[in-house]
């Protein structure tokens, strides 16, 4: 046998196996050429039928007439071709411009300092009784020490310290008892913790608004999450040369025991405020070339273009000097798209 012949059959088989897929592949893919083109023929066949008998065919059903409904196609095209926009009604209202600041809760009461009262002619006396601690309430008329101002050949009777004032005790005798003190020595130091300030400075280019009585909103590094309203007290009549600020203290509206001196303040004063005026959010506001748009919606959901004129702006609401009415739609969210006269579709 020739050993060339072994070699040839194999190669013949496989040149048949492949002749033969490349038929199957031809002809399957003729059937789906062919089944494509009696669909398409159909489906023409069907439309020409519907408007021969006077029906019209859409996406969403079929309607009688070959009217263009609610479920016709061109209402349909213009309901998915509207913008969705968000609205806002004009309301009046109250608007408010504030500025931050930092401060320091401060005694508002002068200190009172209770001293002894000795005889003429004693320089000292023995401090022999403290009867109240740092902390403690005293009222007008306790007495809260006693002293003995008696001396080597001179002898006296104990003597009272008499407060002249109510407050919380905050400084303590500078002595132990059996020391001696003088006329001058403040035995017990008070204050009214009740009566509290808070200090700031406002710069410069807040001074023309600032004036007492206005309002503001404190918060306390030491109480988070709460918020205490104040009122300005005292304005300084000039300004720090060197830092530009102008020194103003505020008294709080409510006494509050958890407040107390020295606490590090934060401080949102009210420097400007506009009652019963025209408000929109600041969200609604295009600003083109220096000029101040909206877009309001009717009641047909057409959307204008409208150039307005700002007053005074917050950090969430404007004032609206002229341009647009009470209770007018105005667009606050989807505005960036739309040109005078689109249709729109409000969602809430």
């Amino acid at each position: 046998m020739n050993p060339s012949n072994k070699i040839k059959k194999p190669r013949k088989k496989g040149a048949l196996i492949i002749s033969i897929v490349l038929g199957l592949l031809i002809v399957g893919f003729g059937l789906l050429i062919g089944t494509s083109l009696i669909r398409g023929g159909g489906s023409q066949t069907a439309m020409s039928s519907a408007g021969m008998s006077g029906t019209t065919v859409s996406g969403s059903g079929v309607r009688p007439g070959g009217g263009a409904g609610p479920a016709g196609g061109g209402a349909g095209s213009a309901a998915r071709q509207a913008t969705i926009v968000r609205t806002e009604t004009v309301v009046p209202g109250t608007v408010e411009t504030s500025v931050a600041l930092n401060g320091d809760i401060l005694l508002g009461s002068p200190e009172v300092s209770l001293t002894a009262t000795l005889p003429t002619g004693v320089a000292t006396a023995k401090l022999v009784e403290a009867r109240f601690k740092l902390g403690d309430t005293v009222k007008q008329g306790d007495t809260v020490a006693i002293i003995d101002p008696s001396r080597p050949g001179a002898s006296y009777s104990p003597s009272p310290v008499i407060s002249t004032a109510s407050g919380t005790v905050i400084q303590t005798p500078p002595v132990v008892l059996g020391d001696s003190v003088t006329a001058s020595t403040a035995i017990y130091v008070l204050s009214d913790l009740n009566d509290l300030l808070i200090e700031t400075y406002v710069p410069e280019r807040y001074v023309l608004s600032v004036r007492k009585g206005l309002p503001a909103l404190v918060t306390l590094a030491a109480i988070p999450g709460e918020t205490f309203n104040a009122t300005v007290d005292e304005v300084s009549p000039t300004l720090d040369a060197a830092s530009r600020t102008l020194k103003i203290r505020l008294r709080f509206t409510k006494a509050d025991a958890r407040i107390r001196a020295g606490m590090f303040a934060t401080v949102s004063l009210v420097t400007n405020i506009h009652d019963n005026v025209l408000l929109i959010p600041r969200a609604a506001l295009i600003n083109t070339y220096g000029t101040w748009v909206v877009f309001t919606v009717d009641e047909r959901n057409v959307a204008h273009r409208r150039e307005i004129e700002l007053g005074l702006e917050s950090e969430t609401v404007v004032e609206v000097v002229a341009g647009l009415s009470q209770d007018e739609r105005v667009v606050s969210a989807g505005q960036n798209f739309l040109s005078d006269g689109d249709t729109v579709r409000v969602v809430e």
